[in-house]
């Protein structure tokens, strides 16, 4: 037994060794280069994109360049890294030249239509009430310091997410430490196996959901095409505040992916017009870039999506210092038949008589009948006052039994769904932003705005607020105000942070510090906004209200123009 013993533990002994070798071999074998390539590129074989960027970027015997044959993006993405090679690295670059390479990388280096939906909100500057973050490590390590929009609009190698990383580190030495390492607070149990750290986790995310190649991508390079939007386009628009326009847009190519644009907007609300002339770009056979001037706007940037059918175009049309102001626009081109746009009526009430509604479109015919425009069920056009081609002057009768919900138009057979809503009381309102961050500027910096609007809603089958099935009326009229959003003593930001007029712009203070303030400290703070409905059409008799939480924070100044992909 004795010699038992002795062999068992020569045994153990040698495996121990054994192991302890394997670990101390692993522990000194050279780490894996996680940033050396191991995917095929997609070479890049434009003359001019090879002459100005091949200097740094070297080529491969398959015609890959360094970098840039491991990434697809949006023409923003492209045009971001453009701007950094030429302001770090010295590329000298004119704005014709930067376009074109942006367009060749955004055909051939791109996003598929659906790999970009997505991101729709951050292309067209139209910041979400709440973006979704996969995970907690995402959020950490990349949400920390801008939205995930950002790198969910960029598609990579793996090596080349891991090089993105570097870079963080390299030009914002902080994300190490700020975002992208947990400083041990998950070590509870120091001798706990130690957990990766969050922008590993994201790492690994991101290169398993956002990786180089797609089947989206692969389809849509197999199809792109590069379409002629020339022609009339049939505009359909919304603007916070001034609320519905009906319009049109003729488009004139100058050369492939380029274009001259004419667009006129009419509002319903006041009849006025906005002139919009302009020219803009087509990249990845999808993505309108464009610019137009107008008054008083100043300089508009167009960000819209050409559908697959290639008959309609839809996005925002925007200004302002932050993007705050913009049209919400849906275009479809103009054909022989008759089109139905809207109408000025964004919801009729059940037992409503003889309501004058201003229907329009696009070549409406000179014999049209009254029993050929219908509103859906109980709901009856009982007079045809005028007709022209863009225009239709009625009169509608709501049947008191109508059920609540969305209608659609119908003129001899041709039809826009979703067009108004019809519904028996209002039941509450929501501000559209439950969230809102404004700007304070002046002297320093320009000052950003908060357009608001507070919507009416009807509960639905369920009469239940909240829920799926709730209506939207549309836009209505309301009384604003601002209270104190209390988060300290003496708190009293609304006394310095600006104020809202009865249109519900929001316009901020200028910037500080001011002296009238405890401390002279800057005109920011948070508050709510404060919206009360008194209509007659209310589910209760008192007024009903409504709460937004504001923010109003310093000057941003840290901003990016983007000549290359629009159209200066």
């Amino acid at each position: 037994m004795h010699k038992r013993l002795l062999r068992l533990t020569s045994l153990l002994l040698a495996i121990s060794s054994c192991a302890l070798c394997q670990e101390a071999s692993a522990q000194n074998a050279p780490p894996q280069d996680v940033t050396k390539e191991t995917e095929g590129g997609i070479p890049v074989t434009d003359r001019l994109t090879i002459a100005k960027c091949g200097g740094c970027h070297q080529a491969d015997s398959h015609g890959n360049l360094t970098r840039i044959s491991w990434i697809r993006t949006t023409p923003e993405g492209w045009q971001e890294a453009i701007k950094r090679m030429v302001q770090l690295n010295g590329l000298q670059l004119g704005p014709n030249d930067a376009r074109q390479i942006v367009r060749y990388l955004s055909e051939e280096h791109g996003l598929a239509p659906e790999e970009s939906q997505p991101v729709r909100w951050f292309l067209e500057m139209t910041q979400p009430q709440t973006e979704a973050i996969p995970t907690p490590a995402i959020r950490r390590a990349c949400a920390s310091c801008h939205a995930f929009a950002k790198p969910q609009s960029w598609r990579r190698s793996a090596a080349e997410w891991n090089l993105l990383k570097n870079m963080h580190i390299g030009y914002f030495p902080l994300s190490q430490f700020v975002a992208f390492s947990a400083h041990g607070e998950h070590a509870a149990d120091p001798n706990a196996p130690k957990p990766k750290e969050p922008v590993e986790e994201a790492l690994a995310y991101l290169s398993k959901t956002y990786g180089l190649y797609s089947s989206s991508w692969s389809n849509w390079r197999a199809q792109m095409t590069d379409p002629d939007l020339s022609g009339r386009w049939l505009i359909t628009a919304t603007l916070p505040g001034k609320g519905k326009y009906f319009g049109a847009m003729t488009v004139a190519r100058v050369s492939p992916g380029e274009f001259t644009t004419q667009a006129t907007l009419t509002s319903i609300q006041d009849g006025s017009k906005v002139e919009l002339p302009g020219k803009s770009f087509l990249y990845t056979g999808y993505e309108w870039r464009g610019s137009a001037k107008a008054e008083p706007y100043g300089n508009v940037r167009q960000v819209m999506t050409l559908s697959a059918d290639q008959a309609g175009l839809q996005g925002r049309w925007f200004w302002g210092a932050y993007q705050e102001f913009g049209f919400e626009v849906t275009a479809q081109r103009e054909n022989r038949d008759i089109t139905i746009l809207g109408t000025d009526a964004t919801a009729l009430r059940a037992g409503a008589k003889n309501v004058q509604v201003t229907l329009y479109g696009s070549r409406l015919p000179a014999d049209l009948k009254a029993d050929e425009i219908r509103l859906g069920a109980n709901v009856t056009v009982t007079k045809l006052f005028s007709v022209n081609p863009t225009m239709a002057k009625l009169a509608v009768d709501v049947n008191e039994k109508v059920i609540p919900g969305k209608r659609s138009i119908s003129v001899r057979g041709h039809t826009v769904p979703d067009a108004f809503s019809v519904y028996d009381k209002i039941e509450y309102i929501r501000i559209t932003a439950d969230t809102a961050l404004a700007h304070t500027g002046g002297a320093v910096g320009k000052k950003g705005y908060v357009q608001y609007e507070a919507h009416a809603f009807s509960n639905g089958l369920d009469n239940l607020p909240n829920t799926a099935d709730d209506v939207d009326l549309g836009p209505v009229t309301v009384k604003w105000s601002v209270e104190e959003f209390i988060s300290h003593n003496n708190d009293n930001d609304k006394e310095f942070v600006g104020f809202i007029d009865s249109n519900g712009l929001f316009t901020p203070a200028g910037d500080g510090p001011n002296p009238q303030r405890r401390l002279q400290a800057d005109n920011i703070g948070d508050i709510w906004v404060v919206a009360k409905y008194a209509g007659k059409d209310t589910a209760t008799p008192d007024p009903l209200e409504t709460k937004s939480y504001l923010v109003v924070g310093v000057p941003d100044f840290l901003r990016f123009d983007q000549p290359e992909v629009g159209s200066k």
